[in-house]
């Protein structure tokens, strides 16, 4: 996917999870943040920050951030991303584990839940959960990078998915080009992490895939290794 219109400006600081303070040029900015993760590895004073010009010209914020420059390179922050790359990939037959699919359909509703997305092939038919990982740890993709109670519901509501018949995968899309592996982050979310990994072993399948990302584009790459 790309973006339109991107500037790049240089982070201040964090006002609360949805707005920040940039500069831009010479002026001071109050920006749409599109991720309310915690980020506090790469929101950094004086960090340049890719934004996209928001669409509704009434909107308070003019601006949205959807990228930050770190020392390894581009890190895609736009939490709606994943999905949208993720289906993207899946109607072009780009993720080679799911074959050729027919039919994908988001926010479907099982149980008590509402999954990203539902596919179906003419060999069957299943639930994904897409993830986005911007946290990156000495070459260590980890997810979460904050407790998270509804991704653990949903995790155990696949386990019951494939339990039912339908084919269950937990596909994590990694917005940055320098992770070797991906793992669950055990220090931070322990919860979680117990539950993907017995997904695991319940038959859901756990994918990682890497990202090419520019300033104004995040582009599905290849797949990377999963350590559970």
């Amino acid at each position: 996917m790309t973006y339109d219109g991107v500037v790049c400006g240089q982070w201040i600081e964090r006002i609360n999870r949805f707005v920040a303070r940039v500069r831009l040029g010479c002026e001071e900015l109050r920006v749409h943040v599109k991720n309310t993760g915690r980020l506090r590895e790469l929101f950094v004073p004086g960090a340049t920050v890719a934004m996209e010009p928001a669409k509704d010209r009434t909107r308070a914020t003019r601006y949205s951030v959807i990228a930050v420059r770190a020392p390894s390179g581009w890190v895609n922050v736009d939490s709606q991303a994943p999905h949208r790359v993720v289906w993207d990939a899946l109607i072009a037959g780009g993720i080679l584990e799911f074959g050729l699919v027919t039919d994908v359909r988001r926010e479907v509703r099982y149980g008590h839940s509402r999954f990203d997305l539902q596919f179906r092939s003419a060999e069957r038919m299943g639930f994904i959960e897409v993830k986005g990982v911007t946290l990156v740890e000495e070459g260590v993709a980890k997810f979460p990078d904050a407790p998270t109670d509804r991704g653990t519901k949903h995790i155990y509501e696949l386990v019951d998915a494939v339990k039912h018949g339908y084919d269950g995968t937990v596909l994590f899309l990694i917005q940055r080009e320098d992770a070797r592996e991906f793992a669950p982050n055990w220090e931070m979310d322990p919860k979680f992490s117990e539950a993907l990994t017995f997904a695991a072993k319940s038959g859901v399948r756990v994918l990682a895939y890497g990202c090419m990302v520019e300033a104004d584009k995040l582009q599905i790459g290849g797949i990377v290794p999963v350590n559970l």
